[in-house]
């Protein structure tokens, strides 16, 4: 047990209780009560205080213990009888089970000794706790993040440590260029570091004197704290990991590579009735179908050239990119600005909580993606698409319109609002949960139904919409390339830039990231194939009675459910819609 863990004594006393708690009350009350209590035991559960570890603990023993206490809330799981459950209570069964199976599985296949990627990571995702002070305990909750950043580091470097040893690091040719992951906050002035901005915006609300004293108290944190620590994560990876970790790219070649690449299919499927061959398969016959609706868009604008030279003609032609970053962030919020106007056509009910738009930070820009969304943190906070200004020449215009209904609305910031803002009878743990399968399946299908809202304007627009379901479709094909197939990184490479319209820098970051996170590229693709089965199994079946509004209802009500789960949802609204 770590010396450091102060809670640790505790948190074991803690699991003898529910253990015990949970075998005497199993039998006591009605099954959807049971359930009730098993549930509520799982939102409860906290294994540290954390106001004491705001970063919180990240080491063995915790990981240890999260296990056993997965394993006792599925053995209660399983002793009960689910035929009286209403639907929301067995979706909440069955989505609690499939989550604490995920966690056994990780910390069975010691995941939790594998804690980054190309583009995430302990250090990487302390950018986004850097967030504004509105008050005296946002104040005090913030330097106390800071000042645990030494031990938050240490943690990390222990685990990593661990996975160097088991020979399940990441691989060595991911690396290029990480150094801007950490080198960003080295930096010789303190004022100048990210991690002090905050202390430059305090609130009018608190007097000159509060605000110095906190300025000084934030100064002092930066140079004790937030750049020795850093100093200590560039000497770690540049000297101990990077040098050691492996050169052998796909999963399938670690300890258990296979069996821990089939649980992440069916993890990020949601389903179990995927194999690697049968995606690669899919992903093939997918790549076909699309390229052959690209080469139509060619062809009706007479290019004179192949299909090669018309992908180089995109990536280099100035027309099809902002001059700066401002310019490109116009033009996504005119772009989310219009689909807004679209919603109330094809959806029944819409999010309260509003969405912005704005760059991606510069510290994680060069390894980030072309845009994403980020969740509020708070109920004071908006959701926000992030938008990637760094290299302008990576940034075609003619994807911004697909990526700005996957990110923003109705992709991402619509169904994960949405999710939050389920009623009372859907327990916490279900809307804070998300799931590839179905949250980036549907944001990938939303992109095709922007198509039906008239967003895309030029074909350029379609074909960058194409190329972005063609990007999908590659992941399949190269997911499981690298880590079933022994693909090289430069095989994935080549089938991206010879199938999609995709930057070099933004191919090589995506192909980085596929390596790095085996299986969740393939979520994307299959969910959206299975929301896009199931709306045309339901147009077929209902005919005129076919309700687009009432369809997305559908999907959505419930929240973040397994493709299994959407496709028991889709026929019982077909069912009762039939009976009208």
């Amino acid at each position: 047990m770590n010396s450091k863990c102060k809670n640790c004594s505790g948190i074991y006393f803690g699991l003898i209780v529910l253990i015990f708690t949970a075998c005497g009350n199993n039998s006591i009350g009605s099954q959807s009560e049971q359930l009730a209590r098993i549930v509520e035991e799982h939102q409860s559960y906290k294994p540290y205080d954390r106001s004491e570890f705001p970063l919180g603990i990240h080491t063995d023993s915790i990981e240890q213990l999260n296990y056993e206490i997965a394993q006792n809330q599925l053995a209660q799981l399983g002793t009960l009888d689910t035929s009286t459950l209403s639907e929301t209570e067995l979706i909440s069964y069955k989505l609690l089970q499939f989550k604490l199976n995920n966690i056994v599985d990780g910390y069975e296949f010691a995941m939790h000794h594998n804690p980054i990627q190309s583009d995430q990571g302990f250090h990487l995702n302390l950018n986004y706790r850097i967030r504004p002070i509105l008050n005296a305990e946002d104040a005090k909750n913030y330097l106390n993040l800071l000042r645990a950043l030494p031990e938050y580091a240490e943690q990390h470097f222990t685990l990593l440590r661990a996975g160097l040893e088991k020979g399940i690091a990441q691989p060595k040719v991911i690396f290029k260029g990480y150094e801007s992951t950490y080198n960003q906050h080295i930096v010789s002035d303190n004022a100048n570091s990210a991690f002090f901005k905050p202390f430059t915006t305090l609130p009018a609300t608190m007097g000159a004197a509060q605000q110095d004293s906190l300025q000084r108290e934030g100064l002092e944190a930066i140079e004790q704290f937030v750049i020795p620590t850093f100093k200590k994560i560039k000497n770690f990876f540049e000297e101990e990991y990077i040098p050691n970790t492996r050169t052998a790219i796909g999963i399938s070649e670690t300890p258990d590579g296979p069996a821990f690449y089939q649980n992440q299919i069916d993890y990020y499927t949601t389903s179990t009735e995927y194999t690697a061959d049968k995606i690669h398969a899919i992903g093939l016959e997918e790549v076909a179908r699309i390229k052959a609706q690209m080469q139509q868009i060619i062809n009706d604008l007479q290019f004179n050239g192949s299909f090669e030279e018309f992908l180089f003609f995109l990536r280099t032609d100035k027309q099809f990119y902002a001059a700066d970053g401002a310019s490109l962030l116009k033009e996504a919020r005119d772009i989310a600005k219009r689909i807004d106007a679209q919603l109330p056509k094809y959806f029944k009910t819409l999010p309260r909580r509003p969405y912005g738009v704005k760059k991606v930070p510069d510290a994680i820009a060069p390894k980030y993606t072309g845009g994403r969304y980020s969740p509020p943190s708070k109920e004071t906070e908006p959701g926000f698409y992030l938008v990637n200004t760094y290299k302008l020449g990576s940034r075609p215009l003619y994807v911004l319109p697909a990526l700005t209904a996957h990110e923003a609305v109705p992709g991402h910031h619509l169904q994960g609002a949405l999710n939050k803002e389920m009623g009372d009878s859907i327990p916490q743990f279900r809307k804070n949960m998300y799931l590839s399968a179905f949250g980036e399946g549907w944001a990938l299908y939303t992109e095709f139904l922007a198509n039906e809202m008239g967003i895309y304007r030029t074909p350029y627009e379609q074909f960058g919409r194409l190329t972005y379901e063609m990007w999908r479709a590659c992941r399949l094909v190269v997911d499981t390339g690298i880590h079933a197939k022994k693909w090289t990184k430069q095989q994935a490479l080549d089938y991206m830039l010879a199938n999609t319209a995709l930057s070099e820098h933004e191919v090589n970051t995506e192909v980085d990231r596929y390596i790095a996170w085996p299986g969740q590229a393939l979520s994307y693709k299959i969910g959206e194939m299975k929301i896009r089965e199931l709306r045309t199994m339901a147009e077929h079946a209902l005919q005129d009675a076919f309700d687009i509004r009432e369809f997305h209802e559908s999907i959505l009500e419930q929240g973040t459910v397994t493709l299994p789960i959407l496709e028991e949802r889709v026929l019982k609204y077909i069912e009762t819609t039939s009976k009208k």
